[in-house]
């Protein structure tokens, strides 16, 4: 059973994402909250394993609720997200958040994001992240590439990939390697960095300069 706690500051939603999710029989949504510091409290009053988290809220926001919630033993952070508005998602996702969904997300879309993420996984749909990533490393400069160099050339081409959106079959391919070695070699470039998940190399990958947001078309 995937342990769940929906955090939105509009009733209508929270509720509307509590009720979706109390629909499946793996799931159990232990808690709602209207805020980031009682989704902080809830998450830990009831072990959960997964927390929707809305980026703006009065009070302590999602981001900070997501960077108090971060680190081991604590739950699977998906950020909530009208997308064109949420100027604060990369902050987020630099925040250690799993992924994020957009708010108009269908019903199966979430099930997935949710079951994938309490496994462990993180949420990278390849063109949303393209977009989010690209838009918000524009605004922060990168650091040198020299954050890196504990890598492999092997595993520095794997993170440029996992940055680039794509999956590990996909990498596999590119590179004519077997998925079982890509898997070791994002595992390994994971614990080198000091990263919990996909999401925090595509952003620490943003961030060294490994990879260069695209222009603008």
């Amino acid at each position: 059973m995937i342990r769940v706690v929906v955090a939105d500051d509009h009733l209508v939603v929270r509720t509307g994402f509590a009720e979706l999710l109390g629909t499946q029989p793996d799931f159990a949504v232990v808690a709602t909250a209207a805020d980031g510091a009682e989704a902080v409290r809830a998450c830990r009053e009831h072990a959960a394993d997964v927390v929707l988290m809305d980026v703006r809220m009065p009070g302590t926001d999602g981001i900070e609720a997501t960077r108090r919630l971060a680190g081991p033993g604590g739950p699977r952070v998906l950020i909530l997200t009208t997308f064109d508005l949420d100027e604060y998602v990369y902050d987020a996702l630099r925040a250690g958040a799993s992924g994020f969904l957009l708010k108009d997300v269908t019903a199966e879309r979430l099930f997935d994001a949710v079951r994938v993420v309490a496994a462990g996984e993180a949420l990278l749909a390849p063109a949303v992240t393209r977009r989010l990533i690209d838009e918000f490393a524009r605004q922060r400069p990168g650091r040198p590439v020299g954050s890196l160099a504990g890598l492999t050339p092997r595993e520095t081409e794997v993170l440029r990939l996992v940055a680039e959106g794509l999956s590990n079959p996909e990498i596999a391919s590119r590179l004519t390697i077997t998925e079982e070695t890509v898997k070791t070699h994002v595992s390994r470039v994971l614990g080198k960095l000091g990263l919990r998940d996909r999401t925090q190399a595509v952003v620490a990958a943003y961030e060294s300069g490994l990879v260069v947001p695209r222009a603008r078309p």
